[in-house]
């Protein structure tokens, strides 16, 4: 227990008798600064670290990627609601001020004699170590990054909030104490803290990128060759409606909805990349990036939609992309009559289960290497993907894929099943308005009302619209490009004065109508008819 005399040495201004250097009394805000600046030593040490290792053994993302996969189903659902596709920035933030209130508590609790705040360190830096080891094929060295990080976090800490002791005349060294900490030494300190944490981070981001060598990778990627015969038509005028604020048909790569689990995009060569077949199969293949472009490449244009896509929602994109029917691969290999499923394991770790007998159909099922005539975005799976027509991104679109195993349903599960979400989940039928924008005010008289429809692998036969809850009226569709990808309409609207609601409706090429009973997006996709609002002047 410290004293009366512990309390007035703390609390003094000054220090020594002999010491006349400005000093700092450190108050609360002052030692949860300190805090706050060792935590930032630490996770910048430890990425810098962790270059060698990669970036799964950086502590910061080990933490959040093993948060995203330990969380339970209902979490994920309310985040994905909640923020879409800025989840992981929503998680980024939380964790960033979860981080830092715990490394100001550090500061304020840490003494000379009664390490507390080195201990709350330490606790930290366990739970990095706990998710660092937690990784997909993660080994031992892959903690050194945390662990090196605390021990100069705590170092940090403890130059900042305890002097450095002196020897008095009759040469012995007191205790280390808060007493005076010289004003000069803390701003010292602290701004050399705070540089080495930004700098270390920075260059371990930037240095983690460079050794990968993913981005001159990408820059030197050359695109497959298409035979004529193998191309995807050309869009044709009567495809894209004109009117103003409209989907467009093709979505740019850098708009295209990007939904995964993820923290960090992984950062694959060609070089790098191999795709493992294997489990119920003849004969275990191992292809290689030259394996694959020795093949024969074909170009489909496809309309990919997430499984979190509310009724009316911008979840679901299409492109055009160049890639290598998923079906002659696994034949090559040779499949087990007795097998159902291909579970696909990206190079993070995530898993997706498809149904193998939708893969050998005669769609376009794809692994893909090119998106609108590039290659692969990093965020969008390159070097190579899965896309696969009519079904929903989470039993279907594995990005970064790295291994296939040919397994069944009744013996694996995949990241989503495991938590929940249905086993096979065929793209629900689904229409959209787009325009006019909800709540907009428009002019009385003729209003073009316009949107987008999809059914993957089935196609659009037809799109209703009604007013205020009355009778249905055919809207114009577009041409339609192929079953697989959406399409668009327009109706011309006679509005009158007055708040009125649109709803819209569309019914497939195997006459289902779309739904109206609302149905939530999971476990397998949301259904119900979009409605908007609108007051006409």
């Amino acid at each position: 227990m410290a004293t009366s005399g512990d309390a007035r040495q703390e609390g003094s201004v000054t220090g020594d008798s002999g010491d006349h250097r400005p000093s700092l009394r450190l108050g609360i805000p002052a030692r949860a600064l300190a805090g706050v600046l060792s935590a930032g030593v630490v996770l910048g040490i430890g990425e810098l670290v962790a270059v060698p290792f990669g970036s799964s053994a950086s502590p910061f993302f080990a933490v959040g990627s093993t948060t995203v996969d330990r969380s339970p189903a209902w979490a994920r659902e309310i985040a994905i609601t909640a923020f879409g596709t800025n989840d992981k920035a929503a998680l980024f933030i939380g964790m960033s001020i979860l981080i830092a209130v715990f490394a100001a508590v550090a500061g304020v609790v840490e003494r000379p004699r009664r390490p507390y705040g080195s201990i709350v360190l330490v606790v930290l830096g366990l739970v990095g170590v706990y998710a660092a080891l937690s990784r997909p094929g993660a080994t031992p060295v892959d903690a050194l990054p945390t662990i090196v990080g605390v021990a100069a976090g705590i170092l940090t800490l403890r130059l900042l909030t305890c002097r450095a002791p002196e020897r008095d005349e009759a040469g012995h060294t007191p205790a280390p104490t808060l007493a005076g900490v010289s004003r000069r030494r803390f701003l010292t300190v602290a701004s050399t803290a705070a540089a080495v944490a930004v700098a270390a981070g920075v260059a371990g981001r930037h240095l983690a990128g460079s050794i990968a060598g993913a981005v001159r990778n990408r820059m030197a990627f050359v695109l497959p060759l298409v035979g004529m015969s193998d191309r995807a038509p050309a869009v044709a005028s009567g495809t894209e409606i004109a009117v103003p604020g409209a989907t467009s048909f093709v979505t740019g790569n850098n708009v295209f909805y990007r939904i995964d689990t993820a923290l960090q995009v992984p950062m694959l060569t060609t070089d790098d990349w191999s795709l493992r077949i294997h489990g119920m199969v003849d004969r275990e293949i191992t292809l290689s990036w030259r394996d694959l472009m020795a093949r024969t490449p074909i170009e489909r244009t496809i309309t990919l939609t997430c499984v979190s896509n509310e009724v009316g929602g911008d979840l679901a994109g299409t492109a055009t992309w160049v890639g290598y029917p998923i079906k002659d691969l696994l034949d090559e290999a040779g499949i087990s009559p007795d097998a159902d499923m291909l579970l696909s394991t990206s190079a993070d770790g995530f898993t997706v289960g498809t149904p193998i007998d939708i893969l050998r159909d005669g769609r376009d099922a794809l692994l893909a290497v090119t998106m609108n005539g590039e290659p692969l975005p990093f965020e969008h799976g390159y070097p190579a993907r899965q896309v696969v027509p009519g079904l929903y991104g989470f039993v279907s679109a594995t990005k970064w894929v790295v291994d296939w195993e040919v397994t069944r349903f009744d013996r694996a599960q995949a990241y989503w099943t495991r938590r929940g979400w249905a086993e096979k989940a065929p793209i629900k039928t689904a229409s959209r308005i787009d325009v006019p924008a909800s709540f907009a005010r428009v002019s009385a008289g003729e209003v073009l009302v316009a949107g987008t429809a999809w059914a993957q692998h089935r196609g659009i036969s037809r799109v209703e619209v009604r007013v205020d809850d009355g009778p249905w009226a055919d809207a114009t569709l577009a041409e339609e490009y192929s079953i697989d990808t959406w399409r668009q309409w327009y109706w011309r609207w006679q509005a009158v004065p007055g708040t009125h609601t649109l709803q819209v409706r569309a019914t497939d090429k195997d006459d289902e109508v779309q739904t109206e009973v609302r149905v939530e997006p999971i476990p397998d996709g949301a259904s119900g008819w979009h409605t908007r609002s609108v007051t006409v002047v």
